[in-house]
């Protein structure tokens, strides 16, 4: 398959993805801008066609994979893929002289500008309180299981001191956000609404972190499958933000894991200290 036969694949692929993302919308100003961009791949596609004489099927898969992360994971998210996809097809269109094909490009290029212009989700609003409940959790829970595991030698133990420290932890979080914001002239949020994102992430992020200690007998193993639980956490959050907001993932990925790592370590210090210096044996 040439070059211009998998970009017109992907035409017609993305022509029923917009097409089915139309069909679900959930707001009704979402639905005639995605019916619209839908019906401009397809335009894409007859035009490519011209050019290879064939008839090219979509792929199934893509479309079930971008529908469903498109479902699940927010139109903005699904949309954001899309967008990073269609920038592969600049430079085959750059190569061909043929000023229908450059007139395309100049109509993917105000596709782009569409997608974005709709890209007002509430969750992207309240994105900076998640945020917030995640680096909160990640890296105060993370060094606290830490210097429990430590210090008190019981898995069961470790995880119930954990969701005590964890549940306060999350309603301190959820109270003083929503103070903040209220306090806050010119926000857009609503207090209530930021409180309960940034409650969540926080308390969400507790139950996945304390887990491991409930189905583990050995306490090192429990704290191995933490962190690794931590860093998967943080590669998919970082990750779904850096393509939601067009952020750099290396660099926010690096920076929460190493914060976390720091604050872990300084807590098996203490932890380790406080086990060996009061005689703690549990």
């Amino acid at each position: 398959m040439t070059d211009l036969e998998k970009i017109q694949k992907n035409e017609i692929t993305e022509y029923y993805v917009y097409k089915n993302m139309a069909e679900r919308a959930n707001r009704s100003d979402h639905r005639p801008i995605l019916e619209k961009i839908s019906s401009e791949e397809l335009e894409h596609y007859n035009i490519i066609k011209k050019f290879t004489g064939k008839d090219i099927k979509p792929s199934a898969l893509k479309i079930f994979i971008y529908t469903n992360v498109s479902r699940f994971l927010g139109l903005n998210f699904g949309l954001k893929l899309m967008e990073n996809g269609e920038k592969n097809a600049e430079s085959v269109y750059n190569m061909n002289n043929t000023a229908e094909l450059k007139n395309l490009f100049n109509a993917e290029e105000e596709h782009e500008k569409a997608l974005i212009s709709m890209i007002d989700e509430e969750i992207l609003s309240y994105i900076s309180s998640v945020v917030l409940g995640l680096n909160d959790a990640l890296v105060e829970l993370t060094g606290a299981l830490t210097g429990f595991t430590f210090a008190l030698n019981n898995s069961k133990l470790v995880a119930v001191v954990g969701f005590i420290t964890g549940i306060a932890a999350s309603l301190s979080m959820g109270v003083s956000n929503y103070l903040e914001i209220k306090n806050e002239d010119a926000s857009d949020k609503h207090p209530l609404k930021s409180a309960l994102y940034t409650f969540i992430a926080y308390l969400f992020t507790v139950i996945l972190l304390i887990l491991p200690y409930l189905i583990f007998s050995n306490i090192y193993v429990s704290l191995g499958v933490v962190i690794v639980t931590v860093v998967i956490i943080i590669a998919f959050f970082n990750f779904y933000t850096s393509v939601a907001k067009g952020l750099v993932f290396k660099k926010r990925f690096l920076e929460m894991f190493l914060l976390s790592m720091c604050v872990a370590f300084i807590n098996y210090i203490i932890g380790y200290f406080m086990k060996n210096t009061m005689n703690i044996n549990v």
